[in-house]
């Protein structure tokens, strides 16, 4: 198959980096993402307030929407793997603008209020749950392995930047126009931006109109063989008997348990607990986001240089490690702290740190999967959802009988058991129909 050419205007201006174009559209798709998903902890008091919930009851929505993301991971990365990133995120987009928008209507007041929130929610997840395993899918197919710790980087520093733009846009749609509006806000950014990916991206570079021929020449030079060489999808039973899946879907677990604690508990941690007002719990409350937007490009680029200079088991399995203990060390000091404002770049710290580690989970998956990286990081990322599903709702449980401090501590121990699933993982290795769990 010929690479196509064309003289279009973009084609010249991206000259040969159209990739990174692609990802850094990625990195926009995830930052809405993230703003749709996190509004509901902004708005959470408010929400309480009309509906009446507990924070055990509120912690049952963090957790039905996480619970329904979970779910639908591996499918989700088997459509990906099947119909590709382009199709899959679009639809993904609408479905989400759909129930961030039907969350907003649930009527206060009735018997089955909290019913339809969680139901909304957990629906709300469902449609989610394509983006990272597409994602990642994309960089299978456009990244050469050398950079995809840098890729991984830029697309879930969209995480962080989501995050953080959520606490002082959503606060001030809330206040103005109501916590209703702010979903509905968040909806029509998704649509937006869903509608310029589906024009931008295509699935692999020989398809996409606007490719040079020496970028693609480049991509394909850095693929890893198997991509190039196995065009079938894995056999499942091959994923889940393979000991590095395995490995570093347990790590995942921990990971989603303590990043989840500031996706949905930290803003109201900061206002409730530490008695920061409206105003200072927005502002604080974005520091552990700007720490990953940050941290997230920085540690995908450290793991891709070291990786280069030492290999692929000191570059992704040493920076995941390095990331994951020093936020163990960072959530236990910040317990210590009196400060709430010192505590919370503490915390910021941890959160940062914690997202050192981020790509290197996405690389090492896209890797070892070839064609089915979508399908694999799915079932790595269900680990994620299933880790933060018990956090929105344990962490309240722990607080009300043991205190923050015990939530935090408990969470730093799960860290350091993530870290260590790392000593496990061979990256060299990739997955293959003979795989088992003692390879």
């Amino acid at each position: 198959m010929n690479t196509p050419k064309s003289p279009h205007w973009l084609a010249k201006s991206v000259n040969g980096r159209l990739r990174w174009l692609l990802i850094s559209w990625m990195f926009v798709v995830s930052a809405v993402a993230f703003l749709d998903r996190v509004n509901v902890s902004i708005a959470g008091q408010a929400i309480q307030k009309d509906h009446g919930l507990t924070d055990v009851q509120l912690g049952w929505v963090f957790s039905a929407f996480l619970i329904g993301y979970a779910l639908f991971q591996v499918p989700g990365g088997r459509l990906a793997d099947r119909f590709g990133p382009r199709l899959v995120i679009s639809a993904g987009v609408v479905w989400w603008g759909l129930f961030t928008t039907l969350t907003a209507l649930v009527p206060p007041g009735m018997a089955t209020s909290l019913a339809l929130l969680i139901g909304t929610r957990f629906v709300l997840g469902l449609g989610e749950a394509v983006l990272f395993p597409s994602s990642n899918k994309l960089v299978s197919a456009w990244i050469p392995s050398s950079e995809r710790g840098l890729a991984n980087g830029l697309i879930f520093a969209g995480v962080g930047a989501g995050a953080g733009v959520a606490p002082p846009l959503i606060i001030y749609v809330l206040s103005r126009w109501g916590w209703h509006c702010s979903f509905y806000v968040s909806a029509g950014a998704g649509l937006a931006v869903g509608l310029v990916w589906f024009l931008l991206v295509r699935d692999t570079p020989r398809t996409h109109p606007l490719v040079s021929a020496a970028e693609v020449e480049k991509i394909e030079a850095g693929l890893p063989a198997t991509m190039l060489a196995v065009r079938e999808a894995l056999p499942w039973r091959s994923i889940l008997r393979n000991r590095n899946v395995l490995a570093i879907t347990g790590s995942y677990i921990a990971y989603g348990y303590t990043s989840y604690i500031f996706f949905t508990w930290f803003f109201i941690y900061l206002s409730r607990v530490r008695g920061l007002d409206l105003k200072a719990s927005a502002l604080y409350s974005m520091l552990p986001f700007i720490a990953m937007a940050c941290a997230s490009p920085l540690g995908g680029g450290l793991s891709d240089w070291i990786t280069r200079l030492h290999g692929k088991r000191l570059g992704r399995c040493g920076v995941a490690m390095l990331g994951l203990a020093l936020t163990a060390v960072f959530l236990a000091l910040a317990t210590q702290v009196e400060s709430a404002r010192f505590a919370s770049i503490v915390l910021a710290g941890g959160a940062g740190a914690l997202y050192l580690a981020q790509s290197a989970y996405w690389a090492v998956t896209a890797d070892i999967a070839g064609t089915s990286a979508g399908s694999v990081s799915g079932l790595m990322n269900m680990g994620a959802q299933i880790g933060g599903a018990i956090t929105a709702s344990l962490t309240p449980w722990i607080a009300e009988r043991f205190g923050w401090t015990a939530s935090f501590l408990v969470a730093a121990g799960v860290c350091l058991a993530g870290a260590l699933a790392w000593l496990i993982v061979n990256p060299e290795k990739p997955i293959s129909t003979s795989n088992t769990a003692s390879s």
